[in-house]
């Protein structure tokens, strides 16, 4: 089928929410996709940050359809292979930086999106806040009634930070502090509020007038849809010191900058020595197979019993298999190294583009401005007839989110292409 037969087919049977490039992509491998055409892409974006081990990866390839020939689904009512291993590979890569007489179990919740990982870390910070508080009456001697009021009467505000994203669901999309991305489907779920990214006066100033109404604050240690906007590491550690002293949780989300795409460490709050208490995790850790995951401190993550959430495909068979090669993948070819050293030279590789006037990020996230008469989207435009899948976040932002097997070459690929096109 042509991709006019496409357009016209989508444009009469598909809701409108994507505005799609002119391009039906139809193959890939590595670093590369294939339009039906025939034509040739280096992707810079790898399905916004998802296709970590390269398209069509044969490892991945190879266990996913080993598994689909076992067990694909069963739900949660019953055991499978592989997720309680999982479930301790990811809780010692939490831990990886933390010594090991202070490491403590993390727990995990297997869902199928970030923002299904965000829901379930936002249901937690209110049920936990509602259980610490329901324990200090019984601890004092209050009945039962006392203890029902203390629960009415817990912090469940959440602060996330401006500009923000988490999500596209009403709560997740409350949580997203961009005004224009939430006017359209107000009224949203209350208890949420935010403050500027790596302001502490503004973070102190919130939490002295309304600290005791705050149950979790929620952030991107890297803000990714803003344009690739690292946090500093005095703002975070002031969040950390701040939830520590009121009882609240400290929210990671990593959906976007987790999973090595910092490069060196599995995810990017480790790249700011700080700790949280929960980590939501998605995108790369199933290399294009949806996967997402809510992982919390045991003693946090305890307060869910049986009944308080749940997922129909969260954590099936297939997902399981998908995750476990995704990490087994990245520890013995050693990416992690790779994404380091590789995100380095891409950087400094942009710094050096005329027209380019800021670069920022860590490993293989990367967003660079480019000058106020130069159009990040047409960029994007021309990238795609140069033969580059390129996105834009902002009217001047590129973001650059390769897969972790980018290397050297492809970078010098991308830069020659992106040469030409600031130049023309």
């Amino acid at each position: 089928m042509s991709l006019e037969q496409q357009q016209e087919l989508e444009s009469t049977y598909v809701m409108h929410t994507f505005a799609r490039k002119p391009v039906e992509l139809v193959s890939g491998k590595g670093m590369e996709v294939v339009d039906a055409t025939g034509k040739t892409y280096v992707d810079f974006l790898s399905g916004i940050g998802v296709i970590s081990l390269g398209h069509c990866n044969p490892v991945l390839v190879e266990a996913l359809q080993k598994q689909t020939e076992t067990l694909m689904h069963v739900s949660n009512y019953y055991y499978i292979e592989g997720r309680g291993e999982l479930a301790q590979t990811l809780s010692d890569l939490l831990n990886e930086r933390v010594l090991p007489s202070e490491a403590s179990p993390w727990e995990s919740f297997f869902a199928n999106s970030g923002a299904e990982a965000n829901e379930c870390a936002i249901k937690l910070a209110r049920l936990y806040a509602k259980t610490q508080a329901k324990k200090r009456v019984l601890a004092q001697g209050g009945d039962d009634a006392a203890a029902h009021d203390a629960m009415l009467a817990a912090p469940q505000v959440i602060v996330t930070l401006d500009k923000s994203f988490h999500g596209r669901t009403l709560a997740t999309l409350a949580a997203t502090a961009q005004p224009g991305k939430q006017e359209a489907f107000q009224p949203l779920p209350a208890g949420f509020i935010s403050t500027p990214a790596n302001d502490i006066s503004a973070l102190q100033e919130l939490f002295a007038s309304r600290g005791n109404e705050i149950c979790a604050v929620m952030v991107e240690c890297i803000q990714g849809e803003s344009g690739v906007h690292p946090c500093s590491p005095q703002f975070l550690a002031e969040i950390r010191r701040l939830t520590q002293e009121t009882g609240a949780l400290f929210i990671c989300d990593e959906v976007q900058c987790g999973i090595y795409r910092c490069g060196n460490y599995p995810f990017g709050f480790q790249h700011f020595d700080v700790m949280p208490d929960v980590v939501t995790i998605a995108k790369g850790i199933g290399s294009g197979f949806p996967m997402g995951i809510c992982a919390a401190r045991q003693e946090v993550a305890q307060v869910f019993e049986p009944g308080d959430h749940g997922t129909t495909f969260g954590g099936s068979c297939l997902a399981i298999t998908a995750a476990r090669t995704v990490l087994d993948y990245i520890k013995t070819h050693e990416l992690a190294a790779r994404v380091h050293e590789v995100g380095v030279y891409l950087r400094s590789q942009l710094e050096c583009l005329d027209g380019v006037v800021e670069v920022r990020g860590l490993g293989l996230m990367v967003g660079a401005d480019l000058a106020q008469d130069i159009s990040a989207p047409d960029v994007v435009s021309k990238g795609l007839e140069a033969g580059l899948l390129l996105n834009a976040p902002g009217p001047h932002t590129l973001r650059f989110l390769p897969p972790l097997v980018c290397t050297k070459a492809d970078v010098d690929t991308l830069i020659a292409r992106l040469k030409a096109i600031l130049s023309a």
